[in-house]
C-alpha cells in the first residue's frame, strides 16, 4: 500500500475502472520491490524521507498503524539498505559485506528477543526478592540481617525461628504497624504512579492487546513507564491490596521489548514488525509470572495476539525460554522453583472426584461472571467520581484491606505465600495454622469460607486503582480457597463414611483425598473464569505442578468454567476493559451477523482532495482541522473518480518539508497538483515547485507544487456492497487504516474500525436494551454516602486537632474522561488537551 515509496513510468489505461482488492495489494507491494529507474538514484532520499514520516507516526498518540504500508516499507527498507551497504547501485557483484550485513539483518530478530528475554527474567527474579522482604517487613524482621525475607532468615525451619521477630510482642502493636505499612506502601506507589507515569496504573494486559493489535498509545510502553511499573509494583503487591503482579509482569516485559528493540533499525521505524516483538515479550512475561514457557507462549496466541504468524510462535518460544532461563539461573527463592507456589504431586486421583470437580469449574464460571459485572460497575464509580482523588482512594483501599484481612490467617499472608500453603499436601509438610489438623476442620472451612467472600470484594473494589494491579494472583487464591475448603469437606465426608460405595476405589493405606489438589484446581477454574482462557491454563498449571495425571482434572475443570462463563456473555475481564475503556479493538474471537451491507455504516460525506485545483492555503486550512485522518483523491470533485488517497501525517509532513527546503516563499494561492506516481513519468523526491513570477504572491497563482510522491495510488478499496462482516475481516487480516468505498470507479464513502464498533454497539445494545438509570442512581447515592462520611471525618479530626489540621477541597470536583464513559470510541481524533497526551486516570 505504500506506493509512493517508487515511481512509475507506465500509465494506468483506465481511470475508470480499478483492479480487485487482491491484485491492487500486490501491485504495490511488487512496486516497492522493484525499486527501478529513478527509485535507484533516489533510494537513500526516499529512506529519509519514509524514516521521517514514520518517526512522526510514532509520536502520533491514539492513532492505529497500517499494517500493509509497514510490510512494504520494511521491504523498501531491506532493499535500500543491500544498495547503501554494498555498493550495489551501479553493478549487481555481491561481495562478502552484503553477505555479513544479510546474516546480521536476518539474525537481528533473534539477537533482539534475546537480550529481551534475558533482561525480562533479570527483573522477574530482582522483582521477586523485593516483593517478598517487603511484604515480610509488615510482620516483623530479621534479626541477624535486616534485608533477609522471613524464609531466608529461618532457612531450613518450617514453623519460624528465634532469628525472626515479631514488631513487638504486643497483638494490637503489631495490627497497628501492619496497617501502617500497609498503608506506606499503598500510598507510596499511588504516588509514583500518579507523579512520574500515568499509564503504569492497572494490569495493562487491556491496552496491550490494543498496541499488539495496532492501536497506538504514547507513552505506554515507555522507559518511564517501565521503571516506574518496576519500582510501584512491589509496593502496591507488599501494601496487601488486592491485586497481583502476573498481569503487570506482562505489560513490565513489553515495555523492555519495546526500549530494547527502539535500539536496533530494523525495529525503530516499524511498527508492525514492533508488534511481533511485542507478542513474544507478553509470552516471557507470564513465562516468569508462573514458571510456564510453553503456557506464555499459549496465552500470548489465546490472549493477546490477533496475528500470529509461525514466525512470532518460534520467537516467542525463544523469548520465553530465555527469560525463564534467566529466572531460574537468578534462583530467587533459593529452592530452585521459579515462582513460590509451585508444588510436585505424587498421588493419582479418583473417578469419583470428577463430582466435586465439575462443582469446582461451576463455581468459576460463577466467580468470573460476579466479578465481572461488579468490577466494571466500581470502574465507572472511579472513573466518574474518584478520578481526582486516585492517591487518596489507593491509601484508604490499603487500610481497609489490612484492617479486614489481618484477623484472617489466610488473608494476613501474601497471596502467593497463602496459595503456596493450600497447594500443599498435608503429609510431609509444614502445618500452617492447623490447616492440617482434624480438630481445627470446620474451623478451617468456615475460616477459607470468609477468605474466600472477602477477598471477591476486595477484588472487585481494588483491581483498577492506579497503582500496578493484576487479576491473576487474586482469582487464583480466591479459587484455592474455596477449593481447599471443598477438599476439607470431601475429606471430612470421607472420614464419615469411608466404607460408603461412593468412596470404594479408595486404597486403605493410603490418604483418599488430596485437599491441596482441590485448591490447585480451584485456582485454575477461578483463573479461567475471570479472563475466559482455557488451554493456556491446563499448561500452566501443568508446568506449576509437573503432574501428568492432573491434566485431565484440570481440563474437566476449565471445560466446566468455560461452559458457564459463555452463559453470562463472551470474553474475560480484560475484552470487558477495552469495551470499557473505548478502543477501536476488532476482536476475533466474535462472529457477527448483521446482514447489512457496508455502505450502511460507511461515512458517505468525504472530504475529498482533487488532482488539481486545490491551493496551498486550502490544504493547510483542511490541515488545521484535526477530525480529517486522510483524505480520497479524486479526479474531480463532480465526478468524484477514485484515483488514490492520502494521509494526514504525509501531507501535513510534505506541506512542512516544502517550506523548510524552499529557499523562496511559496504563495498561499500555490495550485497543488495530486496526481498519483502512476501518472506521472518522473516523481521527484522533493515536492516541486514551478515559478511564474517571484515579485508577487499575493496577487496570482504563481506557484504549483506536485505532492505526487506522497500519492498512495493503491488503497484499498471495496464495493459498497459488500457484506459488513467481510470488511471487519479485512480490517482483521489487512490491517488498513480505512477502507475506501468506491462504486463504477467512482467514490462513494469510507469507512473504519470506528465505523464498524460504533453499528456493532448500536445493533447489541438494540438486541439487548437495558437501563442503566438505576446504577447511575446508586452510584449518586453512594457518592453522597461518601461525602458525608468525608465530612463527618474532617469535621471530627478539625475538633481534636483544635483547628489545626483542616481536610476540605476540591470535593465537588468531578472529571469525565475519553472512553466508553460517554458512549465514544477512540481513533486518534480527540483533542487531549495538553502536549503529553492523554492520561490514564483521566480516560
Amino acid at each position: 500500500m505504500s506506493s509512493r515509496a517508487a515511481s512509475f513510468t507506465t500509465l494506468r489505461p483506465q481511470l475508470s475502472r480499478r483492479p480487485s482488492v487482491s491484485s491492487r495489494l500486490s501491485f504495490a507491494v511488487s512496486s516497492v520491490e522493484r525499486g527501478e529507474g529513478t527509485a535507484a538514484a533516489n533510494a537513500p532520499a526516499e529512506q529519509q524521507i519514509e524514516e521521517e514520516i514514520a518517526e512522526i507516526k510514532r509520536y502520533e498518540d491514539f492513532t492505529t498503524i497500517d499494517w500493509v504500508q509497514d510490510a512494504a516499507q520494511e521491504r523498501l527498507r531491506r532493499k535500500t539498505r543491500r544498495r547503501k551497504h554494498v555498493g550495489l547501485y551501479d553493478h549487481s557483484r555481491v561481495s562478502w559485506r552484503y553477505k555479513l550485513w544479510e546474516s546480521y539483518d536476518a539474525a537481528q530478530g533473534w539477537i533482539v528477543v534475546t537480550l529481551i528475554g534475558a533482561a525480562i527474567g533479570l527483573n522477574a527474579a530482582f522483582l521477586n526478592i523485593i516483593t517478598e522482604w517487603l511484604s515480610d517487613i509488615k510482620m516483623g524482621y530479621c534479626t541477624t540481617a535486616f534485608y533477609l525475607n522471613e524464609n531466608f532468615c529461618c532457612w531450613g525451619e518450617d514453623n519460624g525461628c528465634d532469628h525472626w521477630h515479631r514488631w513487638t510482642g504486643f497483638y494490637p502493636a503489631n495490627y497497628l504497624l501492619y496497617i501502617m505499612f500497609a498503608t506506606i506502601f499503598a500510598f507510596t506507589s499511588a504516588i509514583l504512579v500518579k507523579s512520574f507515569a500515568p499509564y503504569a496504573a492497572g494490569s495493562g494486559i487491556s491496552e496491550i492487546k490494543c498496541i499488539i493489535a495496532g492501536f497506538v498509545m504514547k507513552g505506554f510502553l515507555g522507559l518511564w513507564t517501565l521503571i516506574i511499573k518496576s519500582v510501584a509494583l512491589p509496593l502496591a503487591i507488599a501494601s496487601g491490596l488486592s491485586v497481583g503482579k502476573e498481569g503487570p509482569s506482562v505489560h513490565y516485559a513489553v515495555c523492555t521489548g519495546n526500549v530494547i528493540s527502539r535500539m536496533f533499525d530494523k525495529y525503530k521505524r516499524n511498527a508492525s514488525k514492533t508488534r511481533e516483538i511485542l507478542s513474544a515479550c507478553a509470552a516471557a512475561g507470564v513465562g516468569v509470572a508462573f514458571g510456564s514457557p510453553i503456557g506464555g507462549v499459549l496465552f500470548s496466541l489465546e490472549e493477546m495476539s490477533s496475528y500470529f504468524p509461525l514466525k512470532t510462535m518460534w520467537r516467542s518460544y525463544f523469548c520465553a525460554l530465555v527469560a525463564t532461563a534467566a529466572l531460574a539461573a537468578m534462583n530467587p527463592f533459593r529452592t530452585g522453583q521459579l515462582v513460590m507456589f509451585q508444588v510436585k504431586y505424587d498421588r493419582s486421583w479418583h473417578f469419583f472426584e470428577t463430582v466435586p470437580y465439575i462443582f469446582i469449574g461451576i463455581f468459576g464460571g460463577l466467580y468470573g461472571a460476579f466479578v465481572i459485572k461488579w468490577n466494571l460497575r466500581a470502574q465507572a464509580f472511579r472513573k466518574k467520581y474518584l478520578t481526582k482523588w486516585a492517591v487518596l482512594e489507593a491509601t484508604l483501599l490499603a487500610a481497609g484491606t489490612a484492617i479486614i484481612c489481618y484477623p484472617n490467617v489466610f488473608l494476613r499472608i501474601d497471596m502467593t505465600e497463602s496459595m503456596e500453603i493450600l497447594f500443599l499436601e498435608c503429609e510431609g509438610t509444614e502445618d500452617y495454622q492447623g490447616l492440617c489438623d482434624t480438630d481445627k476442620r470446620w474451623a478451617n472451612v468456615i475460616s477459607l469460607a470468609l477468605a474466600t467472600v472477602i477477598r471477591i470484594f476486595l477484588v472487585i473494589i481494588s483491581y483498577g486503582c492506579k497503582v500496578p494491579a493484576g487479576i491473576f494472583v487474586p482469582s487464583m487464591a480466591i479459587g484455592a480457597s474455596f477449593g481447599r475448603a471443598v477438599g476439607i469437606v470431601m475429606q471430612a465426608i470421607y472420614d464419615a463414611r469411608p466404607d460408603s460405595a461412593f468412596f470404594a476405589a479408595c486404597q486403605p493405606d493410603e490418604p483418599c483425598i488430596t485437599p491441596g489438589t482441590y485448591a490447585f484446581l480451584g485456582a485454575a477454574a477461578a483463573l479461567s473464569g475471570i479472563m475466559h482462557i482455557t488451554v493456556s491454563v491446563v499448561v500452566i498449571m501443568f508446568e506449576l505442578t509437573g503432574a501428568l495425571t492432573y491434566i485431565l482434572p484440570t481440563m474437566i475443570v476449565v471445560g466446566v468454567t468455560k461452559a458457564v462463563s459463555d452463559l453470562f456473555g463472551k470474553g474475560g475481564i480484560a475484552d470487558r476493559m477495552i469495551w470499557f475503556s473505548g478502543f477501536p479493538f476488532l476482536d476475533n474471537k466474535e462472529e457477527h451477523n448483521f446482514g447489512v451491507p457496508v455502505s450502511v455504516v460507511a461515512t458517505t460525506d468525504v472530504v475529498a482532495i482533487p488532482i488539481h485545483g486545490m491551493t496551498l492555503k486550502s490544504i493547510e486550512d483542511l490541515l488545521k482541522q484535526p477530525k480529517y485522518q486522510g483524505f480520497p483523491i479524486v479526479e474531480d470533485v463532480n465526478t468524484k473518480v477514485l484515483v488514490g488517497y492520502i494521509g494526514r501525517t504525509e501531507l501535513r509532513y510534505a506541506v512542512d518539508r516544502l517550506r523548510r527546503e524552499r529557499a523562496i516563499t511559496i504563495s498561499p494561492e500555490a495550485q497543488c497538483t495530486f496526481s498519483p506516481p502512476a501518472l506521472s513519468a518522473v516523481t521527484p523526491i522533493t515536492p516541486t515547485g514551478t515559478i511564474s513570477n517571484t515579485s508577487d504572491y499575493t496577487s496570482s497563482s504563481s506557484t504549483s507544487v506536485d505532492f505526487s510522491r506522497y500519492v498512495d495510488a493503491t488503497p484499498v478499496t471495496v464495493h459498497p456492497r459488500l457484506p459488513l462482516e467481510t470488511v471487519m475481516e479485512l480490517f482483521r487480516k489487512i490491517g488498513p487504516r480505512v477502507i475506501l468505498l468506491e462504486h463504477h470507479g467512482k467514490l462513494t464513502g469510507l469507512v473504519t474500525v470506528k465505523d464498524c464498533l460504533k453499528y456493532q454497539f448500536k445493533a447489541e445494545a438494540a438486541e439487548n436494551p437495558r437501563d442503566d438509570r438505576e446504577i447511575a442512581e446508586g452510584h449518586e447515592r453512594l457518592w453522597g454516602i461518601m461525602r458525608r462520611v468525608a465530612a463527618w471525618v474532617a469535621a471530627k479530626l478539625a475538633d481534636a486537632s483544635g483547628g489545626r489540621i483542616r481536610l476540605a477541597g476540591g470535593a465537588d470536583e468531578r472529571t469525565g474522561g475519553l472512553g466508553r464513559g460517554d458512549g465514544r470510541i477512540m481513533d486518534g481524533d480527540e483533542d487531549v488537551g495538553d502536549d503529553d497526551g492523554l492520561e490514564l486516570e483521566d480516560r
